[in-house]
């Protein structure tokens, strides 16, 4: 993956006092823009935009360190004034320009060392708590300095503007209700040790993943309910992120249009899938029109039931966030009901019974955040627009074809059985 990000890496160092497209970088890899961004995102950790202004904030900063008039370097960059490149440093770095110059020259000064049980005394926690790596379900260890200190906190350091973003999330999901990995402070009352890097010192978020039996079981709609709730409380406290990020705005309608939808067609006559033509028609005569519609927001994008906690029968948390795309809201509990339906299988968890998980979501999230009227009656063309996107990008990669096999497979189910979705709302 690394190897597809870097000469996009390399033209962006290049080209960083111009104009840089998404759809630039990802014609130096030969990817869709779709494609693209999911890769840089997973790849940097930012969206295209945000790593881009980064960038230039680094080096604009460098130049002006050197003793270039400020100005004339903060222009040559792309930022209008001296005020608005000093604005935009704060908010990626959570300090002014001169002291993360100051911190820096402090950290190579002093050749600072990641000595964790010492770094721990700045935190009124019990001693000689256990320390460890933290490792994921297929036993390799988390990226980055994260540790576990103890059963019940993690501390992690690294890159200040990753860090940050990561405490703001915190703190608007627990304005939501939410158990999220709030910054414990330290003795002298900061949220975190303060450097050219940063540590933070964390609870643990509580909670798994509902187990697939409860969510195919005899309270299949009341966990649904349950989700729905929970992503729209999510989105409520995404959309005070929104300002203070640069995500890349999805619009779905072309992008299923121009790629997913002709790719799906093919493979609709090359498996026998068997769907009739109507079906793609409605789609482009019907949908188009609703979904300038849509509103749009910042969205978790991948809201799977893995990545969604349950503890003591409610939801309590998410994990996995990428915050790099603005997307019609509507993609997320759709998306989190088309992550349940991937695991039909057998008679136990059988397809029919996702109908009522699907409901659930609706009406949970509709509970929270009144749906419009466009956005009940898009439920079925965004579900659909989710399931050719699947299809389509699975078809693409050779180690994901069976996976393209189950979303062929689940298309057919969601449009034999659009009456019934589409009767959610009526």
């Amino acid at each position: 993956m690394q190897n597809i990000i870097n000469p996009g890496l390399a033209y962006i160092e290049q080209n960083l006092k111009t104009d840089i497209t998404v759809e630039e970088l990802a014609g130096t890899a030969g990817y869709s823009v779709w494609h693209y961004y999911r890769l840089f995102a997973q790849t940097t950790g930012l969206s295209v935009a945000a790593y881009i202004v980064k960038r230039r904030l680094e080096c604009a900063l460098s130049e002006i360190a050197g003793g270039r008039k400020a100005i004339d370097t903060v222009l040559e960059y792309g930022f209008d004034t001296y005020a608005g490149f000093y604005k935009a440093f704060v908010k990626v770095y959570g300090c002014s320009p001169k002291k993360y110059l100051l911190l820096q020259k402090q950290s190579k000064t002093e050749g600072i060392t990641m000595n964790i049980q010492s770094i721990l005394t700045n935190w009124d926690i019990p001693r000689d708590l256990p320390i460890s790596d933290i490792y994921i379900m297929d036993g390799a260890k988390v990226s980055g300095n994260v540790w576990r200190v103890g059963e019940d906190y993690i501390l992690k350091t690294g890159e200040r503007s990753a860090l940050l973003k990561n405490l703001k999330i915190a703190k608007a999901l627990t304005s939501q209700g939410f158990n999220a990995p709030i910054a414990i402070p330290t003795k002298s009352g900061e949220e975190y040790l303060d450097g050219e890097n940063i540590t933070v010192l964390t609870k643990g978020v509580k909670g798994e993943p509902l187990p697939k039996s409860d969510r195919f079981g005899a309270n299949r709609k009341e966990f649904g309910y349950k989700y729905g709730q929970s992503i729209a409380k999510l989105h409520n406290a995404l959309s005070e992120m929104e300002s203070d990020l640069q995500p890349y705005e999805q619009n779905l309608f072309p992008h299923v249009t121009e790629w997913a939808l002709p790719e799906t067609k093919k493979q609709n006559e090359q498996y026998n899938m068997g769907l009739p033509d109507s079906v793609f028609d409605d789609y482009v005569s019907n949908f188009g029109t609703l979904f300038e519609k849509l509103p749009k927001q910042l969205i978790h994008r991948d809201p799977n039931p893995s990545n969604i906690l349950f503890d003591n029968g409610d939801v309590s948390g998410f994990i996995d966030f990428d915050l790099s795309e603005r997307n019609v809201r509507l993609w997320d509990p759709c998306y989190c009901a088309t992550g349940i339906l991937s695991e039909t299988s057998g008679v136990d968890y059988s397809r029919e019974k996702w109908l009522d998980m699907l409901e659930g979501i609706l009406q949970g999230y509709d509970s929270v955040n009144p749906l419009t009227a466009e956005e009940k009656q898009s439920v079925f063309y965004v579900i659909c627009s989710i399931e050719m996107i699947c299809a389509a990008y699975f078809e693409s990669v050779d180690v994901y074809k069976p996976q393209a096999e189950t979303n062929r497979g689940m298309f057919r189910f969601i449009t034999a059985n659009e009456t019934k979705i589409r009767g959610i709302f009526k």
